[in-house]
């Protein structure tokens, strides 16, 4: 069998825009209607998602024959975690809560055998379908995509030297910590904070990095995308039924 090639990332190379959804029902079928539904890529999130290990494995596994490249984020920048999901699979990883350029050298080397990082060895793990991918160990790294999040002051403060880290294939603005971490909790539409992250996405793009980001606000998601944002998830799973749901429901209400 062959390495799976990790079209997401020679995307991102190319230079060509992704379009992403977020997810966070933790649900196979969920995750399987989403992934035909057109999208480049879709975030299976762990961070703050009722996620675990084997649910996530069943999830990349309803993926498949969908458009949509699965990306898992991590609840942590924790070498123990990301192994557990590059063998069951993963080949595309959001680190979040990146401040420095060293916390960026650890979630890369986590992502490497040695000599070259520390990631764990496993004969047979289902990431090369079972030992069936013969050069996986010496190939694998090509194909492995690690995004990181910048999500506070520090990391702003860092963004240069965290874009220089080898093995670094993207950054992605974290819009809820970031804004928090501004001192405007709740409200990443705040002019002050659209300000710092437009200057982000330059400075991102200035250091030849794909730059990242979430919003489930089309207007500032085409805002994103026109300013240089590669990779833009423009809705979540819990947004679109909880709004769906709400306004099919008001429908009926407002005139019984």
């Amino acid at each position: 069998m062959d390495l799976p090639i990790n079209h997401f990332k020679r995307a991102l190379r190319a230079g060509q825009l992704q379009i992403g959804i977020w997810s966070s029902l933790s649900d196979t079928i969920s995750v399987e209607i989403l992934a035909g539904a057109g999208f480049d890529w879709l975030l299976i999130d762990t961070e703050h998602a009722p996620n675990e290990l084997p649910m996530v494995c069943r999830q990349l596994q309803a993926v498949t024959g969908g458009t949509a490249h699965p990306v898992v984020r991590p609840p942590w920048n924790d070498t123990v975690m990301i192994k557990r999901f590059l063998d069951t699979g993963v080949q595309t990883l959001l680190i979040p809560m990146v401040q420095t350029e060293e916390e960026a050298r650890d979630a890369v080397a986590a992502t490497r055998y040695p000599p070259d990082g520390v990631r764990g060895f496993s004969a047979a793990a289902r990431a090369s379908r079972y030992g069936r991918v013969k050069d996986y160990f010496a190939r694998c790294q090509e194909e492995i995509c690690v995004l990181v999040q910048i999500e506070t002051r520090l990391g702003l403060q860092n963004l240069e030297k965290i874009a220089a880290v080898e093995g670094v294939d993207g950054i992605f603005i974290g819009p809820g910590d970031l804004s928090a971490n501004l001192g405007h909790l709740g409200n990443p539409s705040h002019p002050d904070v659209l300000a710092i992250f437009d200057d982000t996405i330059e400075r991102i793009k200035a250091c030849g990095v794909p730059p990242g980001i979430l919003t489930g606000d089309e207007q500032l998601a085409h805002h994103y995308i026109a300013k240089g944002c590669l990779f833009t998830a423009v809705g979540a799973d819990i947004g679109l039924l909880a709004k769906s749901s709400e306004q099919l429901a008001g429908r009926f209400k407002a005139g019984a």
